[in-house]
């Protein structure tokens, strides 16, 4: 047994440095001996120098203070604190986690950091607005999805819809559908399935969320010939039941502080020309539909339609159609 021991104490050495060092806190040679010794490892300190050489030759970056009594650290590491940070607030913020799946993935996460930095990832993110699914489901399919992807096989589910009661009600009368998986896209801030039908060749998109059931299929995928020219808007306008129109060059008038809108829609390197009266005339390829008119209303009258006459036009009915609901 203390046999055994001895052989573990280069691994200890490297728990402890890992666990309880980092590039502003280290161990003195006495509480390495002190540390082993509660492990039942007797030692002495030449070893304990040559183990700390081994493990920088393995490649840890272990840097000696010079302090009164020197202290031995591991100073630089795969992942960053400021990168579990991220990570952490990442997770905590994540819509599609329930509270304890996020919950263990924090606890996995803080595990990759030193003892004296963990406290520091309790981030208690408050994140407005966000709902935590109620289930693990969403990663179940995602999981599968991916499985049969890489497989190069079809995946099977069934499809619902919620009724005014907010009850499932299956398409199809819950019958399953088989399809070829292309990818999963995340459009604001939702899971998304692209399948390509062969019958029509074309695109279809099913969100994952409403995706019960979800298995594996032993038919194999059919081939997919071609992707580029998918629109994620397109398939918004298709999964939520509304159809997606023409792509159209517009341009835009927009107001000086609705510009961090227009960048977060069309990138940064959209084409825009400041008017010098705190407006930017805004060219831009958009398609025509709901999606798009949906983000003018949310812009509150700070982006407005300069042409084409038709989108104007297209979007007046578009606002027209909801008063009379009204």
């Amino acid at each position: 047994m203390a046999a055994n021991l001895q052989k573990l104490k280069l691994l200890y050495i490297a728990k402890m440095l890992v666990e309880e060092t980092d590039a502003v806190a280290g161990l003195t040679m006495t509480q390495i001996l002190e540390r082993l010794e509660a492990r039942g490892i007797t030692a002495e300190r030449k070893s304990v120098y040559r183990d700390i050489e081994s493990l920088r030759e393995f490649g840890l970056d272990i840097q000696t203070f010079q302090r009164a009594p020197l202290e031995y650290a591991l100073v630089t590491r795969s992942i960053e604190l400021d990168d579990l940070m991220l990570i952490v607030d990442a997770v905590q913020s994540s819509r599609h986690l329930t509270q304890r799946k996020s919950d263990a993935l924090v606890r996995s996460i803080k595990r990759l950091a030193p003892k004296r930095e963990r406290d520091l990832l309790d981030r208690h993110l408050s994140v407005s607005g966000r709902i935590k699914i109620q289930g693990d489901s969403l990663l179940y399919n995602v999981d599968r999805i991916l499985e049969a992807i890489a497989g190069k096989r079809k995946v099977s589910f069934r499809y619902f819809s919620y009724n005014a009661a907010k009850e499932k009600v299956m398409r199809r009368s819950g019958e399953r559908y088989v399809e070829t998986p292309v990818e999963i896209i995340v459009n604001q801030g939702v899971y998304y399935l692209v399948t390509y039908n062969p019958e029509t060749d074309n695109f279809e998109g099913f969100r994952v969320g409403r995706m019960d059931y979800v298995e594996v299929s032993e038919e194999r995928a059919a081939k997919v010939p071609r992707q580029s020219d998918f629109s994620v808007e397109r398939l918004d306008n298709a999964v939520v039941g509304a159809a997606g129109g023409a792509f159209v060059d517009a341009t835009l008038i927009a107001d000086g502080h609705a510009m961090n809108a227009v960048v977060d829609r069309f990138g940064r390197d959209v084409a825009s020309t400041d008017l010098g009266d705190g407006t930017a005339r805004i060219e831009a390829r958009i398609e025509e539909g709901p999606a798009f008119y949906g983000w003018l209303v949310r812009c509150n009258g700070t982006v407005r339609i300069e042409g084409p006459e038709s989108l104007a036009e297209s979007y007046k009915q578009y606002l027209r159609a909801i008063l009379e609901q009204c």
